[in-house]
């Protein structure tokens, strides 16, 4: 039904999401958590829909260095359900173990699948250098979510420079979805719609 409202108005959908851990010791709880991201998987399929957004959490009973070994493992194999299916899988930077680029970047290495990318989140590094940590993100993303702040570490939030943003996207030729998430103080109402026409003017410039 989902599928066919959105054909029936010219709406591509672009993608879903999941709030998965895969820091998680080995056991039930994170066998659910596989199986749920699997299960989200199927229903992308169904809806058409060619991408997923994957977490790789925050380490839960367990020490970084095996929760990221754990988070490969869970990547691997429901990055290869995912190829099955012809969907690809965005591991967000998304705090927990993958608030530094460079442990995002070595998960995504080691899993080494043509259907895991990275959904980068522009909003999410909260480092020295966020802007940096997105450019040597960006060649490996397969979706972006543009959010209209930006925070270095220790300092207060400000207002994100768009147009760095969007260079950051076109100097690694990414071709994707450029979604808005709007999480800022301002009204939605009044914000969005300007947002979301300078940042079709950035894209298609």
């Amino acid at each position: 039904q989902v599928r066919k409202h959105a054909f029936l108005r010219g709406i591509e959908v672009s993608g879903t999401a999941v709030g998965n851990n895969f820091a998680l010791p080995k056991g039930p709880d994170r066998d659910k958590q596989i199986a749920e991201l699997k299960a989200w998987i199927d229903r992308a399929e169904r809806m058409g829909a060619p991408h997923v957004r994957v977490f790789a959490g925050a380490p839960k009973g367990i020490e970084k260095d095996p929760a990221i070994k754990l988070c490969i493992t869970a990547l691997e194999e429901c990055s290869e359900y995912a190829g099955s299916k012809g969907v690809f899988l965005g591991l967000e930077n998304h705090g927990g173990i993958v608030a530094e680029a460079v442990d995002l970047l070595s998960i995504v290495d080691a899993v080494r699948s043509d259907w895991l990318g990275i959904n980068l989140d522009t909003g999410n590094f909260r480092t020295d250098d966020p802007y940096g940590d997105l450019a040597k993100c960006a060649p490996f993303a397969v979706n972006v979510q543009v959010k209209v702040e930006i925070q270095t570490r220790g300092q207060d939030k400000v207002h994100a420079d768009l147009d760095r943003l969007i260079k950051i996207l076109r100097d690694v030729n990414y071709q994707g979805y450029v979604a808005l998430e709007y999480e800022a103080k301002e009204d939605p109402w009044q914000a969005v719609p300007t947002y979301l026409k300078r940042l079709q003017e950035l894209c298609q410039g």
